[in-house]
């Protein structure tokens, strides 16, 4: 059997699917049809004796998941900060694992890897970070905390005379990492999984607006003025989208010798739109910085990327050799650069979705995909039974949904607002998801699918409204 006689059948049948899946989004429900108990029952068959052929391995994975896949590829998933795939992205990706390069050196794919160089170096112009930093293309924000913050802890104890990767964290100095109330829990996760530990945490209190004042920041660090310290600062906070006052905050842990982190795993990309970019003044004077290209970018998963300012301290902390690496010149290997050895050609993506958006794109997907968080928020908000908590400061913004009756408690208006958010997702015309913001249940909007327009708004819009007038015809009636 040639090789053609091997792939064709099951790529074509795959095509096939993958092109129904995609463009019949606007017909299916957003959200899943089915509950755990189905999907085992689907799944969880005997291996086979004896192999099967590929394309019915495919049709039958492809039935079996029906009802099963969140609908993330569409305009109206608001969940969560995840983007759909960009189509030049996507195919990219498809040929990134047709071409099944190990990119961990340039050696083992040439192509992949200069990829991975001119994708990194786009992205730091696009952000405006200095030219220098290095970089690593990871799975996503959590692994770029895990790299970022892996630099941090070898240059804070050098800084002591203490080398961590050669004797480890036992008898090290403690490192504390400051970082406001408003922290992502994946940098909980990392300085755990860095040995920091969770105590390490400190959690200061934000103004109002969700950022960490430089009084509070001051008198934190002045409260222990040798210890090695992270100062974590938010570009994009999960909620409410908050960006802290970099140019005020980071000459503050200048002073204290501190490593400051950015998280931009989003609101980084507020750099790439003229009307959004000053709320990152003074963010390319951080020692460290985050993102996802799966999110505002729209790659597949996973797509994620580190920067570092101090070249030295990158490398140290993850560099390898070994007797059978094949070095070519000048060349960027990856394995230099982030904590996995063996890797997908991870940039690929990213450098198809950068070409086909374009600087003009870029800025055009951002204010685009804020104008709509900012309509879903203000028009749902303003319904009878809904309130508006808080407005995007870019494409993150609550909503509340208020219990009528006479009484009605605070935990009466958070088991209101669940029940709403439940009721507009089974409806099968969005998704949403809750959280907790300052004590109070709230439903989260979040805007950067790169194909929600005008009428997935007015669909969501309308699917809430349907929901709050039901429920306030069956409050009346109780």
């Amino acid at each position: 059997m040639t090789h053609k006689d091997a792939f064709k059948p099951a790529l074509e049948c795959a095509l096939g699917h993958a092109l129904e899946h995609l463009c019949s989004a606007n017909d299916r429900p957003v959200g899943t049809t089915v509950d755990l108990t189905q999907l085992r029952a689907r799944f969880d068959r005997p291996l086979p004796h004896a192999g099967l052929d590929p394309v019915q391995v495919v049709n039958e994975l492809v039935r079996d998941t029906e009802g099963g896949i969140v609908g993330s590829t569409s305009g109206r998933f608001f969940g969560w900060v995840i983007g759909g795939t960009m189509p030049a992205a996507l195919a990219a990706d498809w040929l990134t694992s047709t071409w099944d390069q190990n990119a961990a050196i340039h050696a083992c794919g040439p192509a992949v890897a200069v990829i991975e160089e001119i994708a990194g170096a786009w992205l730091k112009d696009l952000f405006g970070l200095p030219h220098t930093a290095s970089f690593a293309f990871v799975t996503g924000t959590q692994m770029a905390h895990v790299t970022c913050l892996a630099a941090a802890r070898h240059r804070l104890l050098r800084q002591v005379a203490w080398n961590v990767e050669e004797h480890g964290l036992a008898g090290a100095p403690a490192i504390r990492v400051l970082t406001s109330s408003e922290r992502h829990g994946s940098i909980e996760r990392a300085v755990r999984i860095l040995g920091i530990g969770k105590s390490a945490l400190v959690a200061l209190p934000c103004d109002e607006s969700g950022r960490l004042k430089p009084e509070t920041l001051t008198e934190a660090l002045a409260a222990n003025p040798r210890q090695p310290t992270i100062v974590l600062l938010q570009a994009g906070d999960l909620n409410i989208g908050a960006f802290d006052l970099f140019a005020e905050l980071i000459p503050i842990a200048r002073k204290y010798d501190a490593w400051v982190h950015v998280d931009g795993a989003f609101g980084l990309w507020a750099a790439a739109s003229p009307k959004h970019r000053h709320l990152l003044r003074g963010v390319e004077l951080a020692d460290s910085w985050t993102n996802d290209g799966h999110k505002w970018l729209n790659t597949p998963f996973d797509c994620g990327y580190a920067f570092i300012a101090d070249q030295q301290a990158h490398r140290a902390a993850f560099s390898h050799r070994t007797s059978y690496t094949m070095f070519v010149g000048d060349a960027r290997d990856q394995i230099d650069w982030n904590p996995e050895w063996s890797r997908r050609g991870r940039a690929v993506p990213t450098y198809a979705a950068l070409r086909q958006l374009g600087r003009s794109g870029i800025a055009e997907l951002v204010e685009r995909t804020c104008a709509h968080a900012r309509a879903l928020v203000i028009r749902i908000g303003g319904l009878p039974g809904a309130e508006v908590v808080r407005e995007p400061t870019i494409n993150q913004g609550l909503v509340r949904f208020l219990d009528p009756r006479s009484g009605a408690t605070e935990q009466d208006h958070d088991r209101r607002t669940d029940e709403t958010i439940s009721r507009i997702v089974a409806s099968g015309e969005a998704f949403f998801g809750g959280t907790t913001w300052r004590g109070k249940r709230c439903m989260r909007i979040s805007v950067c699918n790169w194909v929600t327009n005008d009428d997935d708004v007015e669909r969501a819009v309308r699917a809430a409204e349907r929901i709050l007038s039901a429920s306030r015809i069956t409050s009346t009636s109780i």
